[in-house]
């Protein structure tokens, strides 16, 4: 009776756990939003640290999810996961299918070029007739073709991009500014750049993504709103993010 009795009550505490764990998914390869540490093998990065106190401010469990950039938002609708905290860009195409907080950052892209090159790329059209690198599953993808960019080249990760333009296998990376700046400064060296003389199309929101309909996404806001004016921007310093 004793053992059954515990049993129960382990059972009990384990679905009480459950219920207030909100599953968290993040892409491994968008430092420094969110990627795997390679020391400790763990989800981290500035959206992941947003979301972790989003989740501790609402009374629920962070529960971190190593999940590819592509399967985030599957993810998300077939209920895998409650949140997502990544580098992903509200579009119109992603709000007919998800729900996006309030913005937690801003941004816009960056072009990456060969240290050598001595062209100069005002704007998206300056690359028409180039063979430019973006990342799969991007807005940066359809801002490209808008701009009548043809010859593009999809990689999973910004990383990838580098090292192909490194190799000289593209002529021009176009991605997500703060992660391409974060790994020319920290990652490997290559005889890369960015293009300084850039001027992107649009500043873009950072948000969390939630389920279309789900109640959740009103304390996320409220949270996102409290912690607005000190823990999100702290967060966003500690990982070399300039304020938004």
């Amino acid at each position: 009776m004793v053992l059954a009795a515990s049993a129960a009550v382990a059972a009990c505490s384990r679905s009480v756990l459950d219920a207030r764990q909100l599953r968290i998914g993040s892409s491994p390869t968008g430092v420094p939003f969110s990627f795997v540490d390679p020391w400790s093998n763990e989800l981290t990065g500035s959206m992941v640290d947003t979301a972790a106190l989003v989740a501790r401010a609402i009374g629920r469990v962070p529960d971190l999810r190593i999940t590819s950039f592509g399967a985030l938002i599957p993810s998300l609708t077939a209920g895998k996961i409650d949140l997502i905290a990544a580098a992903m860009l509200r579009t119109p195409e992603r709000e007919a299918v998800v729900s996006f907080s309030s913005p937690v950052y801003s941004y816009s892209g960056a072009l990456v070029v060969p240290v050598a090159s001595e062209r100069t790329y005002p704007s998206l059209v300056s690359l028409r007739g180039l063979r430019v690198g973006a990342q799969i599953g991007t807005r940066f993808v359809d801002q490209l073709r808008s701009a009548g960019v043809i010859d593009v080249s999809t990689y999973d990760g910004l990383s990838d991009i580098l090292r192909d333009l490194g190799l000289g296998r593209i002529d021009v990376g176009y991605g997500d500014q703060p992660i391409l700046a974060y790994q020319l400064r920290v990652g490997p060296k290559r005889p890369v750049r960015l293009a300084e003389e850039f001027a992107a199309p649009a500043g873009e929101a950072l948000c969390l993504v939630v389920r279309k309909g789900d109640p959740l996404l009103a304390q996320v806001d409220l949270a996102i709103e409290r912690m607005r004016a000190s823990d999100i921007p702290e967060i966003n310093r500690r990982w070399g993010l300039e304020a938004s």
